[in-house]
């Protein structure tokens, strides 16, 4: 028996070792599109089946293997209704990926490093962004993940600035003729300002919430983006991700939250 399985490994291919890692890799991005949201107890819920529909199987339970069975059969309908923002979410990561790009390629094979450094400095973003709450001054910041965002830049007005609190702080301050819209930011840089983005309506949020959080839920529910917004009327700060508010208590728990969200 275990001559059988030696042998087995040593006629293992190329082929087979790249096929395994790219199902590797799409578990890993399947992982990463769920997490966090009620999808991945769905998604644990239908391995359950399978694997309960596997037993059934093999101990020979008809009934119930062709119920099971039955249920597998028309799984993939089920999966495309269930997980259509999960889905949509994928194939726009894909769409949007520049695998030209080095320094892009290396992004999406982040996770094979044992140590990430995150470019983005979220203490200096979470800083500007008390700072406008206590004066109760409007913001809206998009943190740019994996999905590219330059489908919204050509929205707004292109910049190459480095990120530091005055420079956040004088784009939203209320004579500036930069403060309307949302400002992308990609690593430490201030890609664009003035953005223009997509409003939920589907959505109930609360009404003491407006435009700037509609749109903060509705490009986290279309991307992989983080975004950070400060109520012009009460000065709270809000974060969200995967088109739903982020709990905290402290802000330190929010930079906690983002920092392990861009590793």
């Amino acid at each position: 028996m275990k001559l059988d399985i030696l042998e087995n490994i040593l006629n293992l291919s190329i082929i087979d070792f790249i096929d395994v890692a790219l199902v590797a890799i799409l578990l890993y991005y399947v992982y990463k599109l769920v997490k966090g949201t009620v999808a991945i107890n769905i998604f644990i819920g239908i391995v359950m089946v399978y694997v309960i529909w596997k037993i059934t199987q093999a101990l020979q339970m008809q009934l119930l293997s062709n119920i099971l069975g039955g249920f597998i059969s028309v799984g993939m309908f089920a999966l495309i209704v269930v997980f259509q923002q999960e889905i949509r979410k994928f194939l726009l990561m894909l769409g949007s990926t520049n695998f030209g790009s080095r320094r892009n390629f290396l992004k999406q094979l982040k996770f094979l490093k044992t140590e990430t450094k995150i470019s983005t400095d979220v203490n200096i973003l979470l800083s500007a962004c008390e700072k406008m709450s206590a004066s109760k001054t409007g913001a809206l910041i998009v943190i740019e993940r994996n999905n590219s965002l330059d489908f919204l830049v050509e929205t707004g007005d292109k910049m190459n600035i480095k990120v530091t609190q005055p420079i956040i702080e004088s784009i939203f301050f209320k004579n500036s003729p930069l403060h309307d819209g949302a400002i992308i930011i990609e690593g430490n840089t201030v890609k664009a300002t003035r953005v223009i983005l997509p409003v939920n309506n589907e959505k109930t949020i609360p009404q003491r919430f407006g435009l700037r959080h509609r749109a903060a839920v509705g490009i986290t529910d279309r991307t992989d983006a983080i975004a950070l917004a400060v109520s012009e009327e009460t000065g709270q700060i809000s974060c969200f991700r995967d088109g739903e508010f982020v709990n905290f208590d402290t802000t330190e728990e929010l930079i906690d939250i983002i920092k392990s969200d861009l590793i």
